[in-house]
């Protein structure tokens, strides 16, 4: 079979790639410890299976407009608008089946052959990959440890071009768990703003900030959704709703009739009794949702300590999501090496920080939404492991 010159371009999420590694370890009846997967292993909160259930019973199984229901979007676009202090009309909400599609659409819709997109490296491996794919040239910026995962913004303004189509921000980040300051958020502001370059905001961990509040950059005068900046977001992280496939983007009228239009050409639409759900979900209690916070947060406070304590490891304390990502470069091995001997010799299943970009390099990034009992355990694994070294 012959397949076209651009599926070479497409990358992938190796976290599902070592899951599979990791399983077929657990079939030869080895115990492995899984930190590889940035889902939590909570269960959805039982008042929104309730709203999916009676949604599916009362019919909600046809299809919606391709942008999604209009109860849905006016609910995202009063938690968008309420959060981050901005007029949202529905009509800038399009509703997709997980986050994936408004980066893969707005990807394809603004850049093209010869255009840059400037995003985070080390970051979310998607991003590159669909930039890649839709022939667009990917244009890395580092994300520095000593800077607690931020980048340098003088960085950022000499590499935007007259080329330059879109920045990708992702702020609470993975696979670092770092956070952008308002500062920063402002200067990258006057940027986009100064040379009109729309900003796509991947903000999916926007209620998983632990130290100080969650900011946006479309809160930032002249970068609302109405005007530059598109809000990627979804209930996967927040609300453990990962395999109901939930996202929306929040985006300027002009882009969020294209977006549709990619929906109608690909989706049709995404699930009925989802949206409902997902409506619940905003609207409802939110106490389940504000638990499982408490519980990442207690349990970041003790794999960073634990990393810390660990000789040849560092580890900065992430101030949002649930990754840590220490620095391995003391074991003298490179960070795919250190992550094959975790899983093989130690029964720890953990990520390469190469798995997020090039400048990953001499980290690894663990997801720490797995109980304490395997923190702890996996913790003594790598201690012992590193030990030998």
């Amino acid at each position: 079979m012959r397949f076209a010159e651009r599926m070479s371009r497409l990358g992938t999420e190796t976290a599902f790639e070592v899951l599979v590694k990791a399983r077929a370890l657990e079939a030869q009846g080895r115990d492995v410890v899984h930190m590889e997967i940035g889902e939590p292993d909570f269960d959805t909160p039982a008042n929104v299976i309730e709203a999916g259930v009676k949604a599916m019973r009362g019919g909600q199984t046809h299809y919606t407009p391709s942008a999604g229901i209009l109860e849905f979007r006016q609910a995202i676009a009063d938690y968008i608008g309420g959060t981050r202090h901005v007029d949202v009309d529905p009509g800038l909400v399009v509703v997709t089946p997980g986050g994936k599609p408004i980066m893969f659409f707005t990807i394809l819709s603004l850049a093209g052959f010869g255009d840059e997109v400037i995003y985070p490296n080390p970051g979310f491996p998607i991003y590159e990959s669909v930039i890649n794919f839709a022939g667009a040239k990917a244009v890395p910026i580092q994300l520095r440890e000593d800077r607690d995962f931020s980048f340098d913004v003088e960085e950022l303004r000499d590499k935007v071009t007259s080329k330059t189509r879109l920045i990708i921000l992702n702020s609470p980040q993975n696979p670092t768990g770092g956070v952008l300051s308002q500062e920063d958020l402002e200067a990258i502001a006057e940027i986009a703003i100064e040379r009109d370059i729309p900003v796509l905001s991947d903000e999916i961990y926007d209620t998983m900030v632990y130290d100080g509040e969650f900011k946006s950059i479309a809160s930032v005068p002249g970068m609302s959704p109405a005007e530059r900046t598109i809000i990627l977001n979804g209930h996967s992280k927040s609300y453990a709703m990962t395999g109901w496939r939930l996202g929306y983007g929040v985006m300027p009228s002009e882009l969020a009739a294209q977006i549709s239009r990619l929906m109608t050409n690909s989706n049709s639409c995404t699930a009925a009794f989802t949206q409902w759900a997902g409506l619940e979900a905003l609207t409802g209690p939110q106490d389940e949702s504000e638990k499982m916070m408490a519980a990442f947060e207690k349990r970041r406070n003790i794999i960073v300590k634990g990393l810390n304590d660990i000789p040849k490891l560092r580890c900065v304390m992430p101030k949002g999501a649930f990754y840590a990502f220490p620095n391995i470069t003391g074991t003298g091995m490179d960070s795919q090496s250190v992550a094959d001997y975790l899983l093989n010799e130690a029964g720890v299943a953990v990520l390469s920080g190469t798995s997020f970009g090039a400048y990953g390099e001499g980290f690894i990034r663990l997801s720490y939404a797995t109980s304490i009992e395997n923190i702890n355990k996996a913790l003594n694994r790598i201690s012992d492991a590193l030990a030998k070294l």
